[in-house]
């Protein structure tokens, strides 16, 4: 496909004004790397602060809704339909309301990371092993108890899938919000170059989110295979890699 897309871009079948050839997004990286590094670290804070915001706020909610039926079943509808919303339609309601420093980039990660690793935390304390659970009802233990040693173990391997969605959620919504408003950033400096018909640069910035966003999902697969070995192994197995 790249191969194809330089080829018709060096016989001039595409747009050069519009569409920039392969090689020449590549040039644009590595020669605006000074400015692509100072705006990604801008949107890579956003994003982490927003992420780490996200998780913690999941398991707080996940645990609370597990222990009190009735606030999962207020609850649960009430995150379906915050999902409903477009990222780009809440995204200048929040600029509106917090201004255009980090504040509102973080809530809309915050907001967009937040219901894939709730839902994984719960569909993890739904498959616990229910063996588990009645031995040691039958012991006496307590709801904190059995959600200590049966069901948040038993949910780390789904949280870390949901987490694995999230990390790309976070970096596109962080860019998402930075087009709306805000000083720099990669979703900043993307409209600039756009605004200066510097196409190959603003190409250059789409290719990195995507290597970053591949990156820290890499991460998250690393982790995952290390932490929970058995899932990752049963995962090959449905592949076919096996």
């Amino acid at each position: 496909m790249v191969i194809f897309w330089e080829v018709a871009a060096i016989l001039g079948w595409l747009p050069e004004f519009i569409i920039p050839a392969p090689s020449e997004v590549i040039i644009a990286l590595v020669e605006d790397r000074e400015n692509l590094w100072i705006n990604s670290q801008v949107t890579l804070i956003q994003a982490f602060i927003g992420l780490a915001i996200g998780i913690v706020l999941a398991f707080f909610l996940a645990i609370i809704m597990d222990v009190i039926p009735w606030l999962h079943r207020a609850l649960y509808p009430m995150l379906v339909i915050t999902q409903t919303i477009p990222t780009v339609a809440i995204a200048p309601i929040l600029v509106l309301w917090l201004g255009y420093d980090m504040t509102p980039k973080i809530v809309l990660v915050v907001l967009t990371t937040l219901f894939p690793i709730i839902i994984s935390i719960l569909n993890g304390f739904a498959q616990a092993d229910n063996d588990a659970i009645q031995l040691l009802q039958l012991m006496g233990a307590n709801r904190w108890q059995i959600l200590r040693h049966v069901k948040l173990p038993s949910s780390m391997t789904y949280f870390l899938s949901g987490l694995r969605v999230s990390v790309s959620y976070a970096f596109v919504s962080s860019v998402v919000a930075e087009w709306l408003g805000g000083f720099e950033g990669l979703g900043v400096y993307m409209i600039q170059t756009k605004r200066a018909f510097a196409y190959d640069k603003m190409f250059a910035v789409i290719v990195l989110i995507s290597l970053l966003s591949l990156f820290f999902m890499g991460v998250v697969s690393f982790v995952e295979k290390y932490l929970t070995p058995w899932r990752f192994n049963q995962m090959k197995r449905i592949r076919g890699e096996e």
